[in-house]
């Protein structure tokens, strides 16, 4: 080994035994996650404070009772994160003083929610703000800095939208060990390993872990003092059996040969590319959503592109033509399954663009058919809705088509156009326009809509009241678990979310969760 060598892992070796061990042990099951999102890498050693020296042990202490208050210290030389964003005010539309006095845990918590099976529209808005520029809230954590901001990309990898949080975390202090950690690891999920390694380059106040930077140094090159640093942290026991049998295949392609690893139950996005540069690449289809980025490569198989690619588009974490994209790359090899898919789309979408009414009606059908049965509707309706609509298509898949051009972003003129032929349609166009005075109720869901849109709301429901105008963000984020827990049966709750929404001037997004509560039938 060369004297510069040495003296790379020895330095490796000084910085990490200085730190905590509790965070090198990459991969282990007892300790408890450092994160809300706990498949994040443990790329990080962070400080345990300074060592008692041998031979000195505590003073007890003088007093029973004294407390001492909590402090809060904000570095003056860098703003807080929690006002980066994505989308300006001038592209939202919402007021840049949104979170108001919520406290910040409180909203972190809110934004880190996890809601299944929640409406298209309402994702959509949560995504919005996640994404959007605004003012820190008021009432800022008193124990850590930019919660908030940390809460809204955690929620961003939880959706698979990798993207964009490593836009939002290239404008962010990339010193600080929370924001480096998920720079790492959003890289590896989308196949830039050397530029995570690089970014551990380009934060020298960061102590990478073992794991973490044995990793990079064998992606340099660096051979030996990777496996001098494998070696010292073995005999230290800050690297765990389990990550070091990984490691020391990912060091010797000959052992990595010999035998395979057992498959990690929760692996992180550094185990994934290791088992994978081994050899023993892990299906994503079991894993975090986020983990489908990292199919979406061209050197993966067709078919796992599209699987991927669907799975993101059920988040709303990729644009519906990026999905197309996959479906029309090619001929369809086969059939069954995503091949069936693949045929039907390709057929669609020649008809459509070729402006083939006919063609569109015999397609149609079978695409609608492959596409829900993976509730991909709203990935159909924002390619073809309006399109379909237009075509002014016969019988029963006319009707669809006015369904789908329903479910888009012209849901409007959609309805404008279309002369209602059932009840059921009336209450369509009715909700589309804002208006369901002139409509009769057939069920309770009718019932609901109607005491949401027979007249613009004049006052905030009673469950928000309390919250605005100070609080308007959280009260937003509550009135979108009113909708997504209340679709299941509770109509009370999803006529104050949606009251609400109109209230404070989200009115298309209070349409369009009542036309896909309808069209799409997500309840119960």
């Amino acid at each position: 080994m060369g004297a510069t060598d040495r003296a790379t892992a020895v330095a490796l070796v000084l910085v990490l035994m200085a730190q905590a061990p509790a965070a090198l042990a990459q991969g282990s099951g007892s300790q408890e996650p450092m994160s809300a999102i706990d498949w994040l890498s443990r790329s990080v050693v962070t400080p345990a404070g300074a060592p008692v020296p041998p031979g000195f042990a505590p003073e007890p202490p003088v007093s029973q009772g004294a407390g001492v208050e909590s402090v809060s210290v904000t570095p003056l030389d860098r703003p807080s994160a929690n006002g980066l964003g994505l989308l300006p005010v001038a592209r939202t539309g919402l007021p840049r003083g949104l979170w108001g006095e919520t406290p910040e845990p409180q909203l972190a918590t809110l934004l880190r929610k996890e809601r299944l099976d929640t409406l298209p529209a309402i994702q959509s808005l949560l995504m919005t703000l996640l994404l959007a520029e605004l003012d820190p809230p008021r009432v800022p954590d008193p124990l850590r800095r930019d919660t908030l901001f940390l809460a809204r990309i955690d929620r961003l990898l939880d959706l698979g939208a990798l993207e964009p949080a490593l836009a939002l975390l290239q404008q962010a202090d990339s010193a600080d060990p929370e924001v480096f950690r998920r720079r790492f690891d959003v890289a590896l999920l989308l196949g830039e390993e050397d530029r995570a390694c690089a970014i551990m380059h380009e934060t020298p106040g960061i102590a990478p872990s073992f794991p973490a930077r044995i990793f990079c140094l064998a992606r340099e090159g660096d051979w030996n003092a990777a496996a001098l640093s494998l070696a010292t942290g073995r005999s230290l026991g800050r690297i765990d059996a389990e990550m070091a049998a990984l490691l020391e295949r990912f060091l010797d392609p000959e052992l990595a040969e010999e035998s395979d690893l057992p498959p990690p139950a929760h692996p992180t996005p550094l185990v994934f590319r290791m088992m994978e540069a081994i050899g023993q690449p892990m299906p994503t289809t079991s894993l975090p959503v986020a983990f489908s980025q990292a199919d979406l490569r061209s050197n993966t198989g067709w078919k796992a592109r599209i699987e991927a690619g669907e799975r993101l588009a059920r988040m709303g974490a990729i644009d519906p033509n990026q999905l197309l994209g996959l479906y029309t790359e090619r001929q369809a090899a086969a059939s069954g399954g995503v091949w069936d898919r693949v045929a039907a789309v390709s057929a669609l979408d020649r008809a459509v663009s070729a402006g083939d009414a006919e063609a569109a009606a015999r397609a149609l059908p079978a695409t609608f058919a492959a596409l829900e049965s993976h509730e991909l509707e709203p990935v159909l309706a924002a390619l073809y809705g309006p399109r379909l609509a237009a075509m002014k298509l016969p019988g029963a898949v006319g009707d669809l088509a006015f369904r789908l051009g329903i479910l888009s972003d012209d849901y409007e003129s959609v309805a404008r156009a279309r002369s209602p032929k059932t009840t059921d349609e009336q209450l369509l166009v009715g909700v589309a326009q804002g208006d369901t005075s002139g409509v009769r109720a057939q069920d309770q869901l009718g019932l609901m809509l109607k005491e949401v849109f027979d007249a613009p709301p004049t006052a905030a429901p009673a469950t928000f009241a309390g919250l605005l105008p100070a609080r308007l963000g959280e009260a937003m984020l509550l009135a979108t678990d009113e909708v997504t827990e209340g679709a299941r049966g509770e109509y009370r709750r999803v006529s104050a979310g949606l009251q609400l929404l109109r209230f404070v001037g989200l009115e298309s997004v209070a349409r369009r969760a009542a036309l896909e509560l309808v069209v799409l039938e997500r309840r119960g």
